[in-house]
């Protein structure tokens, strides 16, 4: 599953231009998800030395991101910019509703990884498996 989640007000509490407080969970939470085979792509509207700050502050706490603003990991031939990525999730502090409690959005995303898997096999017996 690829999974796009924002920085400022989602991993860390919103102070832009500077790096706010580590939200709870944040950080240990998409590093669990990435160990489990999940690719995490930093979708966020920050740009130059900024973005670079933010990358490196994941980095720091031990989170590499598959990519940042794209969906392809950055080199010479596809740079960091911001468009939209696609992904099965996003996870931003400005969605509908609010930012859930991290832990919240760990079992949204497993659960939904297990309605998938459920609903393959349902496919899949359909059609003769």
């Amino acid at each position: 599953m690829t999974i796009a989640v924002d920085f400022d007000g989602t991993i860390v509490e919103h102070k832009y231009p500077e790096i706010g407080k580590e939200k709870p969970f944040a950080i240990q939470t998409l590093r669990t998800l990435q160990q489990e085979g999940n690719r995490i792509i930093l979708f966020t509207s920050r740009e130059g030395e900024l973005l670079d700050d933010a990358v490196a502050y994941c980095h720091k706490k031990g989170l590499d991101f598959f990519a940042v603003n794209s969906n392809q990991p950055a080199d010479a031939l596809f740079p960091r910019q911001t468009s939209k990525v696609i992904a099965d999730v996003y996870i931003d502090d400005k969605n509908l509703g609010g930012l859930p409690d991290w832990t919240d959005i760990y079992r949204m995303i497993n659960g939904q990884r297990a309605e998938r898997h459920v609903a393959r096999k349902k496919k899949f017996r359909l059609f003769g498996g």
